[in-house]
């Protein structure tokens, strides 16, 4: 079946949907984006989305050329028509499309932004094989810009640490600046010592994960004790657990970092908690 996307105001056809070459999004990575599950047909998250792209377009400067009313109307509508029961919702927010390529900014009064949300269909997502036997990351060094909390197009990095990854025989890449852990390619790192989840504050060097604020208020709310502190990959290769958490994977385990094996090469006990925890009060809370 054909997809039903959304471009600046209307439902097209994917066939037959286009955007300008002269797009900054395309030319400069010029743009933000959000990616919202969907559960049940309903939108996990969605109120917390929407701040968060509030907050990048204005870090950039941008306006909002959208109502998050009309935003959610939106999404909606795409997930109806889509028929999408287990999934996801991305939206691109670029500064627009001007006459020509220059490297200043257009004039938002003259050029308007563009906007482009789509679904995709992902069965199964919620009970991913992949949770029940972990997965497998490899370290590399961090090289991206500043302004990691701004959730911007620019994926260049991620995507070629991904490539890392597949290339190492792993399923993904932690990033790691002055010896420290970031995060990962698409999402946030922990890792487990103890009882204690250990993941890295909130700073302009990682995205500040939707996802990432639910788990670890579930976390404290099922009185399990939470450190926000930097950590090495020496010290998560020695930990008892390891895991990820992003809007798509929801919470992932980790079995295995740089070759080194955690635990006995299985999910251990928290990271399978935390993701039941997050997926039965999600579903409850979704919209």
């Amino acid at each position: 079946m054909t997809r039903t996307v959304y471009v600046n105001g209307e439902y097209l056809p994917e066939t037959e949907a286009k955007v300008s070459i002269f797009d900054r999004g395309f030319l400069m990575a010029d743009g933000v984006y959000e990616v919202t599950s969907v559960l049940g047909g309903k939108l996990v998250d969605f109120d917390g989305h929407a701040v968060r792209l509030e907050r990048s377009l204005g870090e950039l400067d941008m306006g909002s050329p959208i109502s998050k009313e009309d935003l959610l109307d939106v999404h909606r509508e795409l997930v109806r028509v889509n028929e999408i029961e287990e999934g996801m919702v991305y939206l691109q927010i670029t500064r627009g499309a001007p006459d020509d390529r220059d490297f200043v900014f257009p004039d938002p009064d003259t050029t308007p932004q563009t906007v482009v949300l789509f679904t995709q269909n992902k069965p199964g997502l919620a009970d991913s094989p992949a949770a029940k036997k972990g997965m497998k990351v490899i370290s590399i060094e961090d090289i991206r810009w500043g302004r990691r909390d701004i959730k911007t197009v620019q994926l260049l990095y991620p995507s070629m640490g991904k490539m890392m990854a597949k290339k190492a025989g792993a399923d993904d890449a932690w990033m790691t600046q002055d010896g420290f852990v970031t995060e990962g390619t698409s999402n946030n790192a922990y890792i487990v010592k103890g009882n204690k989840i250990i993941t890295r504050a909130l700073s302009n060097d990682i995205l500040h994960g939707i996802t990432r604020a639910a788990v670890l208020r579930f976390a404290q709310e099922a009185q399990m004790e939470v450190e926000e502190r930097n950590f090495t990959i020496e010290e998560a290769r020695e930990a008892d657990e390891a895991f990820i958490t992003s809007a798509s994977t929801f919470v992932m385990p980790v079995v295995e970092i740089d070759g080194a094996t955690l635990g006995d090469g299985t999910p251990g006990r928290v990271a399978p908690r935390l993701r039941e925890i997050y997926l039965d009060e999600s579903i409850k809370a979704a919209i």
